[in-house]
């Protein structure tokens, strides 16, 4: 390109508009259609980079960013797991330990038998055993009356096996025989290892038997305690 301009001879403090004009007038008209289409193809490709381009990085761009977001999501997420896994690594021993205490639906349906087994050892006759209606315990009832803080009022709780924390059994039972045979019998009873509660027991001498013996006659409501997840 070349324009045939002495821009060395040129006086820029005198120089006027006609001077500028005649000078353009020189340059060839080749040269004019070489700058045009230079300044063309600068324009083209600001076109294409604002117009086309550009959106296409800012798009990928904005994919990577959130990718990396969803990343960077996934291994806070999979931390948390493993937090929440060794939490429970370290619970189950405790939750075994306590939960052993709790008894099983056939453990329920045996104990009747082994209430049997150790009255009759003991010379005793259970001549009534009716189980009641089972109640459950909600978590938040057990917090409260553990922590012995009143449970504060809220709307009702959704019923699922989580919420659950044990079901109480109560058994009404009417057992005759002998005081010390009556004590023994109870004494067993506790060293079964398992939640066994004597809620209510009323005992009553039977009169006309001698009181050699010390007949007597119990009645009263002995509760268990169930697993929530097998009585549910």
């Amino acid at each position: 390109m070349n324009f045939n301009i002495d821009l060395k001879n040129i006086d820029l403090k005198n120089i006027s508009l006609e001077d500028i004009q005649a000078k353009l007038k020189k340059v060839e008209k080749k040269t004019w259609i070489k700058i045009g289409i230079a300044f063309g193809a600068v324009v083209f490709f600001l076109i294409i980079y604002y117009g086309i381009l550009n959106p296409i990085v800012n798009k990928k761009k904005a994919q990577i960013d959130d990718m990396n977001l969803k990343k960077e999501e996934t291994q806070n997420f999979i931390t948390s797991i493993q937090t929440a896994k060794n939490k429970i690594k370290k619970m189950r021993p405790e939750y075994e330990q306590y939960s052993t205490l709790f008894h099983s639906r056939a453990e329920v349906e045996g104990l009747y038998q082994t209430l049997s087994e150790f009255a009759a050892i003991n010379n005793l006759v259970i001549s009534k055993i009716e189980k009641k209606t089972i109640k459950e315990v909600t978590k938040s009832d057990a917090i409260a009356k553990a922590t012995g803080k009143k449970k504060k009022s809220k709307s009702k709780e959704k019923r699922t096996v989580e919420n659950i924390a044990y079901y109480k059994i109560p058994v009404d039972f009417e057992i005759t025989g002998n005081f010390l045979g009556y004590i023994k019998f109870k004494r067993q009873l506790s060293l079964s290892r398992k939640m066994l509660n004597f809620d209510k027991e009323s005992i009553q001498v039977v009169k006309g038997s001698g009181n050699a013996t010390g007949a007597i006659k119990v009645n009263g409501t002995l509760t268990i305690v169930g697993l929530a997840d097998e009585f549910f």
